[in-house]
């Protein structure tokens, strides 16, 4: 089992043998694409499967395939004349060091023809939660599975959000085909803004996924040129001489498709996030026919969402929320009910708009994020919402507080969340009394514990019955757990397993329980970020790497901050900031006047004149010696600045704030 540790690369990257394209074994109906600006606003039914024969087998199945033409484009002619990786020599914009690794070879237990090979590379997602995306490269075409974003880390004071460095792809856009993509989450969908500034690609999903993808596109004004196509389960969309093919699945949010991906190599399952729901709120069931199907006629490889892959057992249905809700709601008959979640669990709100339905109580929706996704799920026809039990949040004084309940944001404890507003008194149309019965329906992501805490215990000191996931079943999880990821390798029994969308630890678990599955250890591959993983049929090579890493987005900005801005801000942010102001005599090196001393965020300087005072002397003797020894470069006296007052401030203090001389020259 290979666990992706970086060796250097002393061999040379092989041609492939033959460039035989392997056909999808059926046959295949052409469909015009439909822009999704005609298809998503209409709120249909979804398309329902019909039963089509498959020429290879002589058997039917209960799924039909539509395919969609992506828009083809020349090759250039350096593409033609190279079969080489285009991540040789390419520079990464990114922190990250890029290395040629030594090709690594993974041999399936048989030998047999070797094929056209398809290169996988993951920009994000791995070693990481998530900025998920994954490129597919076959000849001379390219394909993208998902775009995600990642949200900052504590250590990136200022920073919005995390994107992908899409260098490779820009470079390569005349082989890029489309964006295909799982789900409407922002760690799937939220950095394509960024992408299709670059590179103006089709993109293919679901229609809920495109319609959440509209409301981002419009935010950046990118939506008058998008090139929207909406898929349904069943349907194939041609990238080149490959075939992508979405097969329904259950997840945290509806219309979520996984990826059978049908390559000159072979077929490679890429499931997204997913879970097994028996039981679903939609009524959809995840299609686990099709993925037997696939295993039965051979798949080449699986890449399969790790998230809970450390968890034992299956994750209980989304339904079992609801009989929680039934307790609560009970038990706060009197009171009004407050329902924090995340804006996207379209499952989630159905439940609460039924039981309030039942109850007789009004609706209510708080935070931006929440009203567009209500909005545009009850539009597309995905949240069913009875006429009149929805009223806009000025409207919840009218009626008692026991016929209002709340649907809100902030079940992360987010600073500007609506819910964190109310617990601090700053919401403008809810104020948190004791008459309050406030549920968080969710799990803190890694990192938002204490910011979620610190919400629960402004909420309680207000009076408010605070519930959440640690006292009741108020949130279940949308990914697989291992019974089901167990379940899934079993149906589709892949030839190369490489586990992706987790933390290495979710990844090394996933990679150790599909060995324990029967898996070849040599056949289980923990790949890195830039990777490139190269399958011929027969064995799976890393052949290089590609420029990757992480992009900073900071407002209006992408990719200005870096190391040196978040080392600056973090040395701001702990020890603050001192400005020496002086004006010294161009000519003489004399002291006119000064030095002024600025103090931000290290102290007060009312309540410690003697140590600004001493910090003025120091400096006024720094500039006199530097006079004395007839330095006249302005650049050598500050950095004598701020050595002398540097090391007399951490002597007096402990403390090592920024210092910024700042010298006026006067020439007389």
């Amino acid at each position: 089992m290979n666990f992706g540790k970086k060796t250097k690369n002393t061999q040379k990257k092989s041609t492939p043998k033959t460039t035989r394209q392997e056909k999808i074994e059926e046959k295949e109906t052409i469909v015009s694409q439909q822009p999704a600006k005609a298809e998503i606003g209409k709120g249909e039914t979804k398309k329902k499967s019909q039963t089509a024969k498959r020429s290879a087998t002589g058997k039917k199945n209960t799924q039909s395939k539509k395919t969609k033409e992506a828009p083809e484009t020349k090759p250039s002619a350096t593409q033609k004349a190279s079969g080489k990786s285009q991540a040789s020599g390419a520079k990464a914009k990114t922190a990250k060091t890029q290395t040629n690794t030594r090709s690594r070879t993974k041999k399936a237990p048989s030998q047999g023809e070797r094929r056209q090979p398809v290169r996988i590379i993951s920009l994000g997602g791995l070693d990481e939660i998530g900025k998920n995306v994954t490129v597919y490269e076959s000849g001379n075409d390219m394909f993208v599975v998902d775009c995600g974003l990642a949200f900052p880390e504590e250590d990136m004071p200022g920073v919005d959000s995390v994107i992908p460095d899409f260098t490779y792809l820009v470079k390569n856009k005349d082989k890029l085909r489309g964006v295909v993509i799982t789900h409407g989450h922002e760690d799937h969908i939220g950095s394509l803004p960024y992408l299709l500034k670059e590179v103006n690609v089709p993109l293919y999903g679901t229609r809920l996924t495109l319609g959440l993808v509209e409301g981002k596109l419009k935010e950046h004004g990118l939506l008058s040129q998008a090139k929207l196509n909406v898929i349904s389960p069943g349907d194939v969309v041609k990238m080149g001489c490959m075939s992508v093919e979405a097969i329904r699945v259950n997840h945290s949010i509806p219309d979520a498709v996984a990826f059978a991906i049908h390559t000159p190599a072979g077929v490679i399952v890429h499931t997204g996030d997913f879970k097994i729901d028996y039981n679903p709120i939609e009524g959809e069931v995840i299609d686990l026919g099709r993925f037997g199907e696939l295993g039965k006629q051979g798949v080449l490889a699986l890449l399969q969402d790790s998230t809970n892959a450390e968890k034992p057992g299956s994750t209980p249905s989304e339904s079992k929320v609801g009989e929680s809700f039934n307790t609560l709601f009970a038990r706060g008959e009197n009171k009004r009910i407050i329902v924090a979640s995340f804006s996207s669990n379209i499952h989630r709100i159905q439940q609460i708009v039924d039981l309030c339905d039942k109850l007789g109580r009004k609706v209510a929706v708080s935070g931006r994020s929440m009203i567009n996704v209500v909005a545009k799920a009850i539009e597309l026809g995905y949240l069913h919402v009875p006429d009149g039990l929805l009223i806009d949040i000025d409207a919840i004084r009218r009626y008692p507080a026991s016929k209002v309940t709340i649907i809100t944001t902030g079940s992360q404890g987010e600073p500007m969340s609506a819910l964190t507003r109310m617990a601090g008194g700053d919401h403008r149309q809810v104020q948190v009394t004791q008459d309050d019965l406030i549920i968080i329906s969710a799990t803190p992501i890694p990192g938002n514990e204490k910011l979620v805490g610190r919400v629960v215990n402004e909420l309680l000191k207000l009076g408010a019955d605070v519930v959440y996931e640690k006292m009741y079943e108020v949130h279940v999880s949308g990914h697989a757990c291992q019974d089901e990821l167990k379940l899934m390798m079993n149906l589709i029994r892949p030839k190369f397993f490489i586990p992706v969308h987790g933390e290495y630890k979710h990844l090394r678990k996933h990679a150790n329980l599909a060995v324990s599955m029967g898996i070849p250890e040599s056949n289980v591959h923990i790949s890195q970020i830039g990777e490139v993983m190269e399958l011929d049929g027969e064995t799976l090579k890393v052949t290089g790497t590609v420029p990757a890493g992480q992009v900073l987005v900071d407002g209006l900005g992408v990719g200005d901050v870096g190391s040196i801005v978040l080392r600056d801000r973090k040395h701001l942010a702990e020890d603050g900031l001192i400005i020496l102001v002086a004006a010294i005599d161009g000519n003489t090196g004399a002291l006119l006047s000064g030095p002024d001393i600025v103090s931000r965020g290290f102290v007060y300087v009312r309540e410690a004149e003697d140590l600004m005072n001493e910090t003025r002397r120091i400096a006024k003797k720094t500039i006199e010696e530097c006079r004395a020894g007839n330095i006249r470069e302005w650049g050598t006296i500050k950095n004598r600045l701020r050595d002398d007052v540097g090391s007399f401030l951490f002597q007096k203090t402990r403390r090592s704030p920024m210092i910024l001389p700042i010298i006026q020259e006067i020439r007389q």
